[in-house]
């Protein structure tokens, strides 16, 4: 290794090792665990700088350090997994409707404390927080356990042709829909509602699934389905060209050319990497002190958040086209900038999913033994519910999920870099735009895990 390599690999690993020294927040979750976030020992500019400085640094390595050949070679590596898949589908199926009855029936007739109700707990701890983390960590299952899925297998097709001019739209509208309604909503709280709210959501995706067909509408419409599919992306077990499942680096997928195909799909990306921000962001003591002043104004607390959701989804999307327009300019291209939009916006996914995991994974660890006790007594109301006390240092865990993400999305954004242009030099400057979005992401994702949680603002 060169005196070159070693310096930028020894000023990545060292900005790397100064945030989890001083990581001590941790992620936000939900109204169950509310109040899990503390505040940094440390001055908030100099860890938001450091972890600028990781991504920074991260990116001159993989510049100093890679070639073709080298990324060739990465991307190529992987091992074939055995073992026959199909028992496995209709046992997932069933395991699906099972988790679907449960959250319908129990909602409805289970007991009404949220930190005991088996509704609740499974799917906001059991499938929104442990689920879609298996996704990204080990591979997409939800496509043979959505309940919705299954129930469609067996109803009537319309084969109505599904507007080609909608594309992912109803996706990214959805998926902003359904955080606004997390958001602003008791549903972590109420039973009774959240089970209204799947049934409304079933009745929508069915008959969605009747008009256009199952496999359209899953396929482009329904945000959830997108979710899990692109999360599955991330995760190291996925298929190869042979169909067979295959063990590989994480991440590696996601270089794959026409994985996001069109602005539509762009934006969804895009909304679900501000999806996750926008859920910690709105519980912050900053977004309480600055909304207040509008609030008091006469604005409409109800309003307010879906303003905000609008407003922040812009900003995100109009920055990354921004880095689009400029790296077009920087790497001297004749390559329109639809095409460098789609082959840079799969990186974003990685960077998703470490806000995710930093998200959710105490969550997660928190509640998980009230749900295991729900899952074994699902009509009972024990006066004591049982949570899990994660350590001092766990804040560390999402820090690290947040930097390995986006360093993910470093190495990837790179590779398609070496993929769209002949010239080493050309496929280095057309990333200094993204590695400037992705330096504004990771400073803006770590702003919000550092934060002390507060109640949801004005509702």
């Amino acid at each position: 290794m060169t005196s070159r390599r070693r310096r930028a690999t020894a000023v990545t690993l060292t900005a790397v090792g100064w945030l989890l020294a001083m990581g001590t927040a941790s992620a936000h979750g939900g109204s169950l665990a509310a109040g899990s976030r503390e505040s940094l020992t440390i001055p908030t500019w100099l860890f938001l700088s450091t972890g600028g400085a990781a991504v920074g640094a991260s990116f001159l390595l993989a510049s100093f350090v890679t070639d073709r050949v080298f990324i060739e070679r990465i991307h190529d590596w992987g091992t074939p997994l055995s073992g026959g898949v199909r028992p496995a589908v209709w046992l997932g199926r069933a395991v699906g409707l099972v988790g679907f009855a449960a959250v319908i029936g129990l909602g409805f007739f289970g007991p009404t404390t949220p930190q005991t109700n088996l509704a609740i707990l499974l799917v906001w701890v059991g499938w929104w927080a442990g689920l879609a983390m298996t996704t990204y960590l080990l591979g997409n299952t939800w496509r043979v356990l959505n309940p919705l899925s299954t129930i469609a297998l067996v109803l009537p097709s319309l084969d109505r042709d599904y507007p080609t001019q909608l594309g992912a739209w109803p996706s990214v509208v959805g998926l902003l829909a359904l955080v606004w309604l997390e958001v602003v909503s008791p549903l972590a709280d109420e039973p009774r509602l959240l089970a209204t709210a799947v049934l409304g959501y079933s009745v929508v995706t069915l008959t969605g699934a009747v008009v256009f067909g199952r496999e359209t509408w899953f396929d482009e419409a329904d945000p959830v389905e997108r979710v899990f599919r692109y999360y599955g992306r991330v995760a190291p077990i996925g298929r190869g060209a042979d169909g067979r499942l295959r063990l590989r680096l994480p991440g590696m997928d996601l270089s794959t050319p026409r994985l996001v195909d069109g602005r539509d799909e762009v934006a969804f990306v895009v909304a679900l990497l501000w999806a996750t921000t926008y859920d910690g962001l709105v519980t912050t003591p900053a977004f309480r002190d600055l909304t207040t002043p509008l609030v008091d104004a006469g604005l409409p607390a109800h309003l307010l958040y879906p303003v905000v959701l609008a407003a922040g989804f812009a900003l995100f999307l109009g920055v990354y086209r921004l880095a689009v327009r400029s790296s077009r300019r920087t790497a001297e291209t004749y390559l329109s900038p639809a095409e460098l939009a789609e082959r840079f916006a799969p990186p974003l996914l990685a960077i998703a999913a470490g806000y995710h995991f930093a998200h959710y994974l105490g969550y997660f660890l928190v509640l998980a033994p009230a749900l295991g006790l729900a899952m074994l007594s699902p009509l009972s109301d024990p006066g004591a519910v049982p949570v899990y006390d994660p350590p001092g240092w766990f804040g560390g865990v999402g820090i690290a999920a947040v930097i390995v993400g986006h360093l993910v999305a470093i190495w990837v954004a790179h590779a398609a870099a070496y993929d769209l242009f002949p010239a080493r030099l050309q496929a280095i400057r057309s990333q200094y735009p993204f590695i400037a979005v992705m330096v504004f992401y990771t400073m803006t994702s770590l702003w919000v895990v550092s934060r002390p949680e507060v109640p949801l603002p004005h509702l």
